[in-house]
Order: structure tokens, then sequence, then C-alpha cells
């Protein structure tokens, strides 16, 4: 166990608060405690992420590692899990546990007491997601279950080791971890996501079916159910709860009792299946989802997806689907009550139980969008959070982006500053919100009218250095790099053309051919948690050479060594020999940049 004390040198500051009353407010709003003459500026840049009017946000904490889930305890410490290993290009995560404790003894709005504890990775451990905290102990994911640890009265870590509540978990696949909740009778809830895409054959590989009946709903792509209070469980087919979401990462409670979660849709309908789908649809579908979730319930997965566009489910193209016009079996799928742009990746739900916030905001759903890897060719979306109003379990008005600016001026996995991933709610009502790019922790506070309706956060600069976040920017948008001499400065390698560098950039940045290179290894090729750097010299399939490049674009990355997802022949994408030969060129470039 570690102890990172941090001391703010910061005075505490008096504020003046000066009111004017209007003739035409009420004596009731006038003893409002949150009344329209207490919004003030908040100090600071809130962090480097933009909200809407009367919130305010400062760093809780910074750089304690993946930041993933979270719970704060009655008391008011904040628990995190933080995770390590392949997901995250197996980086030295920090020294100690992969469990953090958080407390602000100063109540100056930061972390000042940083606790570690829990296995690190020099036991064999690569930390978790899930986390919970039941009847005074704090549950945890950890590799392959969930453990239980005592929190004795007045103590922040735990003094012994854990339980073992769960064990067995499956952790192969594209989706490894264990987000969990727990109801009030002690009803232990783990989502348990899909190993594959769409449960094919051969794994996001173009053209290949889906195999039928999908077998891996057996153990994988639903939520199981498990006792809490019951210690040595081992994981098996029939605890299943709910089966068909392919990611359930987000799961909570409404105050009645109700039971929600989110689902990641699927990925890769145009790049496998290019006759059926256009670039565009491509990037904009399947919808991500929220979901009430009632015992029994099928939510479709692998068979069906939920269409954006049409606002229902239709049959997947492994199982008989024509582009999204057959219903077929989808017509008896539990479809969801909410559903949100493609891909941006939903990776916590909070259902606001606090009083802190106005009241159209009690009751509705927070959800951390973790951000996209694969709308190209067009922009990449998600890293924020969005604010979905409920009533009497359902959606009950649009959503809005409550935050934004988290990716900072480039959103895309591998160079985005940050990339939201959890959330929590203080006793205070104060919001938590982490990041599992550099491991900050956000907590967003209130301090305007409680009658203030939902509003959307302003919209971020593009610029990395424009400190005025509500500045505009032209139709066109900014892009920073629309000037850039890249390929032009490139060296050529033998027998290609500058010309044909030129163009190979072109199609990597998903310019041409609806490629979706930049997707997984970044606008800079030097890759991100879904692709390997390809600007390091470093060959795992071949020798480098334009040959060598061109064979392994050509027939793909089944069987990755190192990452979790394999590339279909040439991405998925529709490329002719020649504009093969041009990436390759544009590759080998980048790794000879001196000319030799």
């Amino acid at each position: 166990m570690k102890h990172f004390p941090f001391r703010s040198s910061r005075m505490a500051q008096l504020g003046v608060l000066i009111a004017t009353l209007l003739a035409t407010v009420s004596p009731s709003a006038a003893q409002d405690r949150h009344s329209a003459a207490a919004v003030a500026p908040c100090t600071g840049d809130n962090g480097g992420i933009t909200l809407a009017a009367g919130f305010c946000a400062t760093v809780f904490v910074d750089n304690i590692g993946h930041a993933r889930q979270m719970v704060v305890a009655p008391n008011g410490v904040l628990y995190v899990n933080t995770w390590s290993g392949r997901y995250y290009g197996n980086d030295t995560p920090p020294s100690g546990g992969f469990l953090v404790a958080l407390q602000d003894t100063t109540g100056a709005g930061r972390a000042d007491v940083v606790t570690r504890f829990g296995p690190s990775k020099e036991s064999g451990n690569a930390g978790g997601t899930g986390i919970a905290f039941y009847n005074g102990a704090l549950y945890a994911e950890t590799n392959d279950r969930i453990v239980r640890y005592a929190l004795p009265a007045g103590t922040v870590a735990p003094s012994g080791p854990p339980e073992v509540v769960v064990s067995g978990l499956p952790i192969t696949g594209d989706h490894p971890m264990h987000p969990l909740r727990i109801d009030a009778e002690g009803g232990l809830y783990v989502d348990l996501g899909s190993a594959t895409n769409s449960c094919q054959v051969a794994n996001r590989i173009q053209g290949s079916p889906g195999i039928l009946p999908c077998t891996e709903l057996e153990t994988r792509a639903g939520i199981w159910r498990y006792d809490a209070n019951r210690m040595g469980q081992r994981f098996s087919p029939a605890e299943r709860f709910v089966t068909g979401l392919r990611n359930g990462e987000g799961i909570a409670f409404d105050s009645v009792g109700r039971m929600f979660a989110t689902q990641h849709g699927r990925d890769q309908l145009r790049e496998n299946w290019p006759h059926l789908y256009t670039p565009q649809q491509g990037a904009e579908e399947p919808a991500e989802q929220l979901v009430r979730v009632e015992r029994g319930a099928d939510y479709g997965w692998p068979y069906c997806y939920f269409d954006l566009g049409q606002r229902k489910l239709v049959l997947a193209p492994e199982y008989g689907g024509d582009g999204g016009k057959a219903v077929g079996l989808c017509a008896d799928k539990r479809a969801p009550i909410a559903a949100f742009p493609g891909h941006w990746a939903p990776n916590d739900l909070l259902l606001y139980s606090g009083h802190q916030f106005p009241t159209a905001y009690q009751g509705g759903a927070f959800i951390a969008f973790h951000g996209s890897w694969n709308r190209a060719p067009l922009p990449q979306g998600g890293y924020n959070v969005v604010f979905q109003p409920l009533a009497d379990g359902k959606a009950s008005g649009p959503f809005v982006i409550f935050a934004d600016g988290f990716a900072g001026a480039i959103k895309e996995p591998g160079q985005a500053a940050h990339r939201p991933s959890g959330l929590a709610v203080a006793p205070d009502g104060a919001l938590y919100i982490s990041d599992d790019q550099r491991g900050r922790i956000w907590r967003v506070t209130y301090h305007g009218p409680a009658t203030a309706a939902v509003a959307a956060a302003p919209v971020p600069s593009s610029r990395a250095d424009n400190s005025a976040p509500q500045s505009g920017v032209p139709p066109e948008g900014i892009h920073p790099d629309a000037g850039s001499q890249t390929a032009s400065v490139l060296p050529a390698p033998p027998g290609a053309t500058p010309a044909d560098v030129a163009l190979g950039k072109r199609i990597f940045d998903g310019q041409v051919g609806g490629a979706p290179c930049a997707g997984c290894h970044g606008t800079d090729a030097k890759g991100s948690p879904l692709g390997p750097d390809l600007t390091s010299g470093k060959w795992l399939w071949g020798d480098g050479s334009v040959p060598a490049i061109a064979h392994t674009i050509t027939v793909g990355v089944p069987q990755p060594k190192d990452y979790r997802s394999a590339m279909p022949p040439m991405g998925g994408a529709q490329l002719s020999s020649s504009e093969v030969s041009s990436v390759a060129a544009y590759l080998w470039a980048l790794n000879h940049r001196s000319g030799g």
C-alpha cells in the first residue's frame, strides 16, 4: 500500500457575493440556495473541458493510471479501478496497487491524499474496470475474478487480503473487461462482453459468415447475476441474466430499482460488407444504445443491430441481412429506450440521484462516451459525456452533450488528450468523470438556479492553443494539418514516385477508397490502443520492404500478435493493387525519412 499526500499551498479564498434583487423575484426564489444571483464564472479553465452555464469542474486528481470505473463510499472517499496490459500497449502502470482511494480533506476540490492498494503488475495482475461498494465493503474486478475488500469503519484502504466472490470469468477476445453493479438486495451484476465483433467464423474478416447458432452467447455478450454476499462462486452459463448485449459496460439502477445498461454497437459494417453499405453508413451505423434490463431479455446481438437512421432493429449481414432492410427475427428482440451516434463507445452509465444539480437532471442518465476509432472517412466522434433525460424508465427528451473537449485538438484514440471512461456521484451531488488515457479525474459542481433547464455544453475550440472555448470556428472546420507538406518531403521508395507516396497518404487518411487505416493506427501512423506504430521500423509481418508491406495490407492480419482485434484484408476497404502499393510506399517512406 502506498500513500501520496498532496498539500495545496493555496490559501482558502474568501468570496464576496453581491446580490441584486429584482422586483420580479419571488420570496421563494430569493430563498433558493441556487438562485440566479448566485451564478458566477468558474475559476480556472474547468480542467480543459466545456460545460453548460452554472457547471464548473476542477481536476480532482491527475496521472493515476488508466482510470476506469469509480464508486464513492458513504464517507465521501472516491475509489477507482485502473487497468493495464494489452489494451494499453503493455505500458508501465504507476507503482503500487491498481486500486486507488482518493480523499479531499481540505475541501479544495482536489484529492490531497491518494492511497494505492490491491494487486500490482509485479504480482502478475493487470487491474480491471468494474468496482462497487456494498454493505461496508469494496468489490472490484481483477483479472478473471471479482473480489471483496473489507473496509472497517474509519479506514480508507483495506489492511487485509480480499475474498474471492466470483472466479473464472472469461478474459479472452475483444472485450475482456468486467464492469459490475450491486443492487440493494445484494444482486451482483457483471457484464461479460462478447469475444468477437459479430460472431463471425473469422472475426472481423470481410465476408465471413456468422456462426449459427452463435455459441458464444452461452458464455459471453450478456449480463450475469451472482450473490454479493456469497464467497467462492464460479462462473458458469447458468447465471446469465440477459443476453444479446455485445458489451454492456455501463450498468445502473434508478430510484425504484429498475435496471439499465448501455450497449456498444458492432463495428465494420462497411469494411466487412462493402457491397451492402456505403462508407457513410459504416461511419454512422449502428447506433450505440441505452436499454432497460429485465431478466431473460434478448437485445439481439449478433443477429441484429439498431439502425440509427430507421430507429429500429434490423438483421445483421452475417445472418442474412441486406444492408438494413430485412428485419426477420429482430422483430422479437428488445429495442433500446434511447440511441446515440454510432461508434461513440459508451463506457459507463450513471443515473443522477444527487440534489446539487438542477431539478431537470434528477433521475436522468449521464453516459461517458470513450470515443470512436472507426468513423472514417467521417470525423471521429464521442470523447464526451452526454445527458439523456428519463422519466418512468423511458427517454423523455433528446440527449445533450453535457461535457465536451476531453480529446483536445485531435479526436482519435492514440492522440486524444483524454478519453472519458467512468462516472460517479458524491454524497454532496458532485459528479466525477474519469479518463483512462492519462489518468485524470474531474469533479463537476453546480452553482446556478435549481430551476435551470437541461442545456448543452459549448462546442470546444478545435485549436490546441485557443483558450476561448466559445470562440467561432469557420464553416469548413479547423484542420491543423491542412497545410501539411509531409507527403511531399517524404522519400519515395525505389520504383515509386512522390505522387505515389502522396496518394498513399490520402488513402491512409481515409480521403480515398474509404480506408480506415488512420482509425486504428492514428493519423500520424504512430499507433493507438487498437493498432501498432507504423513509423518505428519494427515489422512483425515481413521485412519492411514495399512488397512485404503491400502483401500484409492485401491479406490482412487475422491473428494479431500484440493487439486484440484482427485487421481484415485491406482494412476492409476496396482498394486496387496500385492503391495498395501507394499505401505501402507511404508507410515505407515514413520509416525512411532521412532518405535511406
